[in-house]
């Protein structure tokens, strides 16, 4: 429950984030094809929740876009996952997340996107999702770098990236389903977890609306800074 706690927190403060604390924790004291659907499971309700409570703020064009744009990106993630070395995959993404945040973080002048780019950067970002996500279930920072160079405000942020992952969490579940992973098992510590996932979305959304829109960008990019030491972190030889 403590790590669903604070998995929630940071998924619903921020919108992202979680996938680097729910399944690596709950692997610890459960099999880890327990704990990917049950993760999978939490994402749907945290998301279904958010988008209940603020679909005034989803940037809805976005949402469709990159969704729509990860179908196409997913089957290279998946020609990845089975044909590069995972260490590659991760290393690429890691110092990439580095390069971005920490010249975001660093610079002077404030990066955003011009508007006759926004079309080729909402595909890129979708693409970029699909790809990541399938060569190593991180749909995460791509989105959450084109949300940044958009400058959504911390509520547009949290709300349209949750209305990204409600249906693309929906089709994993699924495909956990038709594998025959979606066990009672799962629906039980699902259950179970309910108790601290419900309050804590709820906590999520007063901090998400009490950051300043330049303090939230700032925590953004440490985010992204924070997961790629930790994808570096992985790649080191043992």
């Amino acid at each position: 429950m403590l790590v669903v706690f604070l998995a929630t927190l940071v998924r619903s403060s921020f919108g992202f984030g979680e996938a680097l604390i729910v399944v690596p924790l709950l692997a610890l004291s459960m099999p880890v094809n327990i704990a990917a659907p049950l993760a999978v499971l939490l994402s749907i309700s945290i998301a279904a929740i958010v988008v209940a409570q603020d679909w005034r703020h989803i940037h809805l064009r976005s949402a469709a876009g990159l969704l729509a744009a990860t179908v196409f990106g997913v089957p290279l993630g998946l020609l990845l996952l089975t044909h590069a070395p995972q260490e590659w995959v991760k290393g690429f993404l890691g110092v990439f997340l580095l390069l971005f945040a920490g010249y975001s973080l660093l610079a002077k002048d404030e990066f955003t996107l011009e508007e006759h780019h926004h079309g080729t950067a909402l595909l890129l970002a979708g693409f970029l999702a699909g790809v990541f996500g399938g060569a190593y279930g991180m749909n995460g920072p791509p989105l959450v770098i084109y949300g940044s160079l958009r400058r959504w405000s911390p509520q547009q942020f949290r709300a349209t990236l949750h209305a990204y992952f409600l249906p693309a969490s929906l089709l994993g579940m699924v495909g956990f389903w038709s594998a025959g992973l979606w066990t009672r098992v799962v629906t039980r510590e699902y259950l179970y977890s309910l108790p601290a996932m419900l309050p804590t979305v709820l906590l999520g959304r007063v901090i998400n609306q009490r950051i300043p829109g330049t303090v939230f960008l700032k925590y953004v990019y440490g985010g992204l800074l924070l997961i790629g030491l930790i994808l570096l972190a992985q790649t080191a030889p043992r």
